[in-house]
């Protein structure tokens, strides 16, 4: 079993919080792009990896206590957050709860107001997951989350993610996407609230996390923009990261002034 944290680069301070299923591992591609600007914090959320399991109902306030102590063990008192998927909902009602400790705050991929249709769907996928082999389930979440073309030139790094999905602890993973698929109250409530800027930011092809909620979220937030990636689908840390490292240097870092001819 991996270390539940890691903690790496050099910069200003930014903590990743991975989705449902996964783990802090979720980042490999992607941090090694930011650790020159950033000194980046990943852990697994409770319930995920090495972390401690969740038991009964998963509650958004449990999860942003785990960020508080992260923070503390970090010894930082103000960040910028990240959040996929899950963890968008989870960094969003962060930063309505905490604004004196989140400096900037990015949501990527993340579900904002879901359409009756959307609803209806991820709650099949709640029902199903209950029941279904979890080796199917993996199959079919990473058919969504994936291109065709990252699925036929990446297949290790595909089948390692699948992997991940395959060893959660089931009631865990359960309680956990239950608070995901019932989530849509956590970020309507949240965003009049989050005052810092926000950058909202999805793949066009994301069926899950769309870009009309990603517009809708940017909208809803007092400073919020948004950004849709072309030709991307729910995984742009792994598929895109580069754009994503871009997007997050151009929005995180201070500007620095221009030198005077």
């Amino acid at each position: 079993m991996s270390a539940p944290r890691r903690r790496s680069g050099q910069g200003a301070p930014l903590v990743l919080l991975h989705g449902v299923g996964l783990d802090h591992t979720l980042w490999d591609d992607l941090v090694p792009l930011l650790e020159p600007d950033f000194e980046v914090l990943r852990y697994d959320l409770l319930g995920h990896g090495a972390a401690p399991g969740l038991t009964g109902e998963a509650r958004v306030q449990d999860f942003i206590a785990q960020l508080d102590a992260e923070l503390d063990r970090a010894g930082w008192q103000r960040a910028s957050v990240l959040g996929y998927s899950m963890g968008g909902l989870i960094a969003g009602a962060y930063a309505a709860a905490r604004p004196q400790r989140v400096e900037r705050l990015v949501l990527l991929s993340t579900v904002f107001q879901r359409t009756p249709e959307e609803a209806r769907a991820v709650t099949a996928r709640l029902t199903a997951a209950a029941t279904q082999d979890v080796g199917a389930a993996a199959a079919i979440s990473l058919q969504r989350w994936f291109t065709p073309e990252f699925l036929a030139t990446r297949p290790q790094r595909v089948a390692a993610i699948g992997q991940r999905l395959v060893r959660n602890d089931r009631a865990s993973f359960l309680a956990a996407y239950r608070l995901f698929a019932q989530g849509d109250p956590i970020l309507a409530q949240a965003a009049p609230d989050i005052a810092c800027p926000t950058l909202a930011m999805t793949g066009e092809q994301d069926v899950g996390s769309t870009a009309r909620m990603t517009r809708g979220l940017a909208r809803a937030l007092p400073d919020g923009r948004a950004r849709v990636v072309e030709g991307q689908r729910h995984m742009l840390p792994v598929e895109a990261p580069a754009v994503v490292a871009s997007a997050l240097q151009a929005f995180l870092l201070p500007k620095t002034a221009e030198s005077p001819a």
